[in-house]
């Protein structure tokens, strides 16, 4: 990668009663890079992003910012900025003082700062409201000031844990567009942290899935969503349908009872895979369908959803989720088809259904 501004290096933090919440993360992000730390609770997402702003330190490992070991440096000697989930605003400012207060803080050029918490407030949208109560603002606007006040310190990192997490869905997909177009025209790296899988795929250059302390995958929104690398990273994004499998050989694999063709190689002949397919790539043929050797199942359940419907299928001892802008009535026999380049195969890990079964573990987690 060509101008790396922030290399993490077998990052590893073990807290003091001996739980370790990063076990060895590594990670490099590029200048003006939108990077997503995706993953449920507890998956070291924010202590992660904590090492990165100074607010935690490391048990070992580097944190490299344009070369240089930052680790030792404390929050205000980097040239780091986090907004968080609670904006900590200063009530009794109103909005441009609240912009202000980092440039106010350092003694910097009133007429200057002036200049530019106008800059950073058109920038974010709320031209015009200098003069505003913070008490007076939605949830929205008041994360927009917080982003301003970060933004007016010109980092070249900006940290962001979760701050779309108070506000209303509708208002959520809005600031999620927000977030990218200021990204986009600063051209300040944002370091992005989320359990929410919409949030990463609608805003993200890459997403890193995090779970337990480590990095299952890093990639794009798109490779990660079509080409998830373990069964927790297909779950975790998105809806899927895991099945195992067994790899016939190159090109073929089994499951459902039928043999499917499909583009991977590599996995050796009559192997134990896993098979992902995405609810929208399997399709439903009536039962007279003139097509051969696919299989058969029974729909048990249908929902509408608005853009499209879910259904459930049963097909032998799986049940498959659909989503289809076709409906399919309760009790309909059909034919399950799925193109070769919609099945995905994926080694066999720990994170496998069948495998979790054997444990007595429940779900993907």
């Amino acid at each position: 990668m060509e101008n790396i501004i922030l290399s993490i290096r077998n990052v590893k933090v073990v807290f003091e009663d001996g739980f370790t919440a990063l076990g060895g993360v590594s990670l490099d992000i590029g200048q003006n890079e939108f990077v997503t730390l995706l993953g449920p609770s507890g998956c070291g997402k924010t202590t992660l992003l904590r090492c990165i702003g100074g607010f935690e330190k490391p048990t070992s490992g580097e944190i490299l910012y344009k070369g240089q070991d930052i680790i030792p440096l404390p929050p205000y000697k980097r040239n780091i900025n986090t907004v968080f989930q609670r904006y900590a605003l200063f009530p009794h400012l109103n909005v441009a003082q609240n912009v202000s207060f980092g440039p106010d803080l350092r003694h910097e050029d009133k007429k200057e700062t002036a200049k530019r918490v106008g800059e950073m407030l058109e920038l974010v949208g709320l031209k015009g409201f200098e003069k505003r109560r913070i008490s007076s603002l939605s949830g929205g606007q008041q994360q927009r000031v917080a982003i301003a006040r970060a933004l007016i310190n010109s980092p070249d990192l900006l940290l962001l844990d979760e701050p779309l997490g108070a506000l209303d869905l509708k208002l959520r997909r809005e600031m999620q567009l927000e977030l990218k177009r200021i990204q986009r025209e600063s051209g300040i790296t944002f370091i992005f942290v989320t359990h929410d899988q919409e949030e990463a795929l609608t805003m993200s250059d890459r997403v890193a899935v995090m779970r337990a302390g480590e990095i299952l995958q890093l990639g794009t929104p798109v490779d990660i969503y079509n080409e998830p690398e373990s069964a927790f990273v297909a779950d975790f994004i998105g809806a899927s349908n895991i099945l195992p499998s067994t790899m016939v050989r190159d090109k073929l694999v089994h499951f459902l009872g039928v043999d499917f063709p499909c583009v991977d190689t590599g996995f050796g002949e009559n192997a134990p895979v896993d098979v992902v397919l995405r609810p929208e790539d399997v399709k439903l043929k009536p039962e007279n369908d003139p097509a051969e050797g696919v299989p058969f199942g029974t729909v048990e359940s249908l929902l509408f959803k608005g853009v499209h419907y879910e259904m459930k299928v049963r097909s032998g001892n799986d049940v498959l989720l659909v989503h289809s802008t076709h409906a399919r009535p309760v009790g309909a026999r059909v034919k399950l088809t799925v193109a070769p380049e919609d099945i995905q195969v994926m080694r066999k890990s720990d994170f496998s259904p069948d495998v979790r079964a054997r444990k007595g573990e429940g779900g993907v987690q």
